[in-house]
């Protein structure tokens, strides 16, 4: 029955040129389980690499290769530039039958603590990183994540990760997805993937069948 199920999921997800679902939440919210999510009921996720190339672009608001790439590459996006401010408000008007997924953890405090704790594993040696540690990362390309740094929280440079500084984008960035689409529930949900009934929900608003028993956690801080 599951399997019957799975393959009706994948047939009205994948040949559905139209239909786009986004993930708009900031990174460290969920954003990588939430992709295994979308893969085990049915939707095609694009290559995440392919578009944090494209951060550049964002920043210079020049979203016409981002659009490209979305018409091509799949049914399911997340991570940059998908999480960064504006993007969604573009994507909505270019792509209307699309939905927003907008992940989100238990406060502000968590997410930061989460992000920094992620970023010291993997650039800074169990520390934070510094400016240098981030100019040397091998990431996309050599220093990347110190441009992505420049052009998305423009921090002190002696203090990068200033956690007055991130947590109110981050507060920003949820306070201003939900203000754009308060008049449309249909459009956009809400999640903490830690609520007992989140796999329900995100099932229920995508109208896919629910085939996954069990929270995927992946990355986890």
């Amino acid at each position: 029955m599951k399997i019957k199920a799975l393959k009706n999921v994948k047939k009205r997800f994948l040949y559905s040129k139209k239909m786009k679902v986004f993930c708009i939440g900031r990174n460290k919210t969920g954003t990588t389980s939430l992709a295994k999510i979308f893969r085990k009921i049915g939707l095609k996720v694009a290559p995440q690499q392919d578009f944090e190339l494209l951060v550049n672009d964002w920043y210079s608001n020049d979203y016409s290769k981002i659009i490209k790439k979305v018409k091509k590459k799949g049914n399911a996006f997340q991570d940059i530039p998908f999480s960064l401010p504006d993007t969604y408000k573009v994507l909505d008007k270019e792509f209307p039958k699309s939905k927003f997924i907008l992940t989100v953890r238990d406060s502000p405090e968590v997410w930061y603590k989460s992000l920094t704790k992620f970023h010291s594993k993997l650039f800074g040696n169990g520390k934070i990183p510094t400016k240098e540690d981030l100019q040397n990362a091998e990431y996309i390309y050599h220093g990347w994540m110190w441009d992505v740094n420049r052009m998305v929280y423009n921090t002190p440079e002696n203090d990068i990760y200033n956690k007055e500084i991130l947590i109110q984008h981050y507060i920003d960035h949820n306070n201003a997805v939900i203000e754009y689409f308060k008049d449309r529930p249909d459009k956009l949900l809400v999640i903490n993937l830690k609520e007992p009934k989140a796999l329900e929900k995100i099932c229920d608003f995508l109208d896919a069948k629910q085939t996954i028993e069990k929270m995927p956690w992946e990355n986890k801080t």
